[in-house]
């Protein structure tokens, strides 16, 4: 629990300090460049509400109340995600490609909770290609149905890609290849998937890297299961 708080709490914290030094070097610039600096705070100011959104989340957890269950727009959490982002993939020149349903796929969830999952998913992919410069860094992000109750979302990198002995391995907690990583980032949104009645998955991409894919039932009445394990309550929206 303690090493999921942090490392929830972590990304951030390390997105405000990073984006504050960077609207600090274009304030400083003869003259100002002031829309940058207000585009900067700007991240900032969302980085700071989702820090808070993620600690509401784990005050409820301790008080064992219902998760907040409305209908989330996955398309829209995809956009939120690379707008959360566009720092470090300009700053490690990924460049980014989105494929989303066109008929804007709902599942009921938990909002933060599954932005946290794809942003996971998302830094996991742009750390697995920074250090890479035979290949293109190239990072998709997908959406769609895949079937008439499930919708998919997929996370597509051109990294090194996966151990092909121990391909699930990297959903164990504490698991990591990254110097200085804690191994909970998979793990936790592995939890927060099964925890809403869906599956998460890595296979190879091709011709090189890994594809995270999860898939949500859009069934309402699914029962949600609490991801560390202290409430179970049926999905309702809210």
């Amino acid at each position: 629990m303690t090493a999921s708080i942090a490392h929830e709490i972590n990304q951030p914290l390390t997105g405000v300090v990073a984006n504050a030094g960077t609207a600090l070097r274009w304030l400083s610039a003869q003259p100002p460049e002031l829309t940058e600096v207000r585009h900067y705070l700007g991240l900032i100011q969302k980085d700071g509400k989702r820090a808070s959104d993620v600690i509401g989340r784990l005050r409820q957890l301790f008080r064992r109340l219902p998760p907040s269950i409305e209908a989330v727009d996955l398309n829209q959490t995809v956009a939120e995600v690379c707008a959360l982002m566009s720092s470090d993939l300009q700053r490690h020149a990924v460049q980014v490609h989105t494929d989303l349903a066109p008929d804007r796929p709902v599942v009921p969830a938990d909002r933060v909770q599954l932005q946290q999952v794809i942003l996971n998913l998302a830094v996991n992919a742009l750390e697995a290609m920074k250090d890479s410069n035979d290949t293109p860094r190239e990072l998709e992000l997908i959406t769609g149905r895949a079937d008439s109750n499930q919708v998919f979302v997929e996370v597509r990198d051109s990294g090194p890609g996966l151990d092909p002995s121990r391909p699930n391995a990297v959903f164990d907690s504490f698991y990591t290849t990254k110097p200085g990583g804690m191994g909970m980032g998979l793990s936790i949104s592995r939890s927060i998937v099964e925890a809403h009645g869906g599956q998460l998955s890595a296979t190879p991409n091709e011709p090189h890297g890994a594809v995270f894919r999860f898939t949500l039932p859009t069934n309402a009445e699914q029962t949600y299961s609490d991801p560390h394990g202290t409430t179970a309550n049926s999905l309702h929206r809210r």
